[in-house]
């Protein structure tokens, strides 16, 4: 059977700039992947990568975007009356225009397909709400990146979700956060999983009701990983996982720290890399 090396990127916010640290690692290391697949943030950085190709001059011209991604408010603050003004009915500062905006800025134009990038295979993962399931966008070349794209991020109170065809499509973080059994639905044979939600740590996540809903979700999306890391291991794919863990929390709105977290995640990945090398199968980590 070919191999099919997939990277697998999670959500979270203004953390996906550890994902850049961390990619800045794995292509040291030797490792070209054939398939890009992502939630969230995660699915942003897959669809750059994925577009400009998998190498230093994209992953520089990737950590420029971030640090550009400061000025231009993609997740305001106030998310409090941003969920007030949901409540009500959209203003005409909708917040999503920002991220479309951006988006189109940096090369994801309204007009381009799926079927356009070649190599390496980009999917992204959007949740369909009346289902309970993943929404794999990309499996048609005819599909519009952006419009995927924009799914994949629909994460209330900053963006809503989307009545479409008879589904409720939002953030594919929901039903899937780390997106492995997506990759392996798309025939991944080896994967390597980058994991943003291992930055949020639990015991400083307060008290009162900020507190519960933070370990709410964080255990639904813990839950969710450990899942699919066993059931890719009960199919024999190797999975190279790797946790994006701070020892402080950033949230996810705050784009303050992205050399900081580049460099972070750079470290991280490294680290995991050269410990798991003398026993993880996954291509070019033996040599």
């Amino acid at each position: 059977m070919d191999k099919k090396l997939a990277f697998a990127l999670s959500g979270g916010g203004s953390r996906g700039a550890l994902q850049v640290g961390a990619m800045y690692a794995l292509l040291e290391y030797g490792l070209q992947p054939d398939l890009l697949i992502g939630v969230s943030v995660g699915a942003a950085n897959a669809s750059f990568l994925a577009l400009n190709g998998f190498s230093r001059d994209s992953l520089d011209r990737l950590a420029a975007i971030w640090r550009d991604a400061v000025s231009s408010e993609l997740l305001p603050a106030n998310y409090v009356w941003l969920t007030v003004r949901a409540m009500f009915g959209r203003s005409s500062r909708d917040p999503s225009r920002h991220l479309r905006d951006f988006l189109i800025a940096n090369g994801i134009t309204p007009e381009l397909c799926f079927g356009e990038i070649k190599q390496p295979q980009l999917i992204l993962v959007s949740s369909d709400l009346n289902t309970a399931k993943p929404v794999l966008h990309g499996v048609l070349p005819e599909d519009k990146v952006l419009d995927a794209l924009l799914l994949s991020t629909a994460l209330p109170p900053w963006f809503m979700p989307v009545s479409k065809q008879g589904r409720y499509l939002m953030d594919g973080a929901v039903v899937s956060h780390l997106p492995v059994e997506p990759a392996l639905k798309i025939g991944a044979t080896e994967i390597v999983g980058l994991d943003l939600s291992a930055s949020l740590e639990m015991l400083d996540a307060g008290d009162g009701v900020l507190g519960f809903f933070n370990r709410l979700i964080h255990s639904v999306e813990r839950r969710q990983i450990d899942l699919e890391l066993e059931l890719a291991e009960a199919r024999g794919i190797p999975v190279l996982y790797i946790g994006l863990q701070l020892e402080s929390s950033i949230q996810i709105w705050d784009f303050h720290h992205t050399d900081e977290l580049i460099a972070k995640g750079y470290e991280i990945a490294r680290r995991v890399i050269e410990d798991q090398r003398p026993t993880n199968p996954i291509r070019a980590l033996e040599g």
